[in-house]
């Protein structure tokens, strides 16, 4: 249910913000703006800002794929949806801490996506069942332990290569967000992992 939601409200604001500039700007995640402005709901409204009908669809059938199920597991274990949705926008916040510190003195930086969000999701599902089949590239099943390393390694290179208007180190930290955050909520998890 919750994960329709934040679809729908992506989609839909994704959608305004293809045909109005100055309401993409107002919502993007600009750090200079957040450091000389406070204007820290940035945090939050980028997520639900995408560059183009591609950039939604990956992000929202990523987050369809594994948000639905992250949900119901959430609630087995008991942490119900509060949690699943601290999940969601913590991996949003945290995957723009380090964009707010490196970049709060450029004024043309902007990043918009919920990718740092739907990293969480994907990696909070990986700590439940690290062996499940992960699609690489859409088409080659590997085991999720196996994707969250090669993601990582892959966030890393790309974010050190850069100059490809992708913020690879969004990715990163939501991923490794979404991996910690459930072990907080529950210690016995990381057990079970390893």
């Amino acid at each position: 249910m919750v994960t329709w939601i934040i679809i729908g409200l992506t989609v839909v604001c994704s959608y305004m913000c293809f045909n109005n500039r100055r309401l993409f700007e107002k919502l993007a995640f600009i750090p200079y703006l957040i450091k000389r402005d406070g204007e820290w709901y940035r945090f939050i409204s980028y997520g639900f800002v995408h560059a183009d009908t591609m950039h939604l669809f990956v992000n929202m059938f990523t987050f369809w794929s594994f948000g639905s199920y992250m949900e119901k597991i959430f609630q087995v274990y008991g942490m119900g949806r509060i949690s699943f949705i601290i999940l969601y926008f913590g991996g949003m916040i945290v995957a723009s801490v380090y964009d707010l510190v490196s970049k709060s003195n450029n004024p043309y930086y902007i990043s918009i996506g919920a990718s740092g969000a739907v990293s969480a999701v994907l990696f909070a599902s990986i700590v439940f069942n690290p062996w499940a089949k992960i699609l690489l590239f859409a088409v080659v099943p590997i085991p999720g332990i196996l994707f969250a390393a090669l993601y990582l390694l892959y966030c890393q290179y790309m974010a050190r290569r850069g100059g490809d208007n992708v913020n690879h180190n969004a990715h990163f930290y939501g991923a490794v967000f979404g991996f910690v955050f459930p072990i907080l909520l529950r210690p016995v998890l990381l057990q079970n992992f390893i």
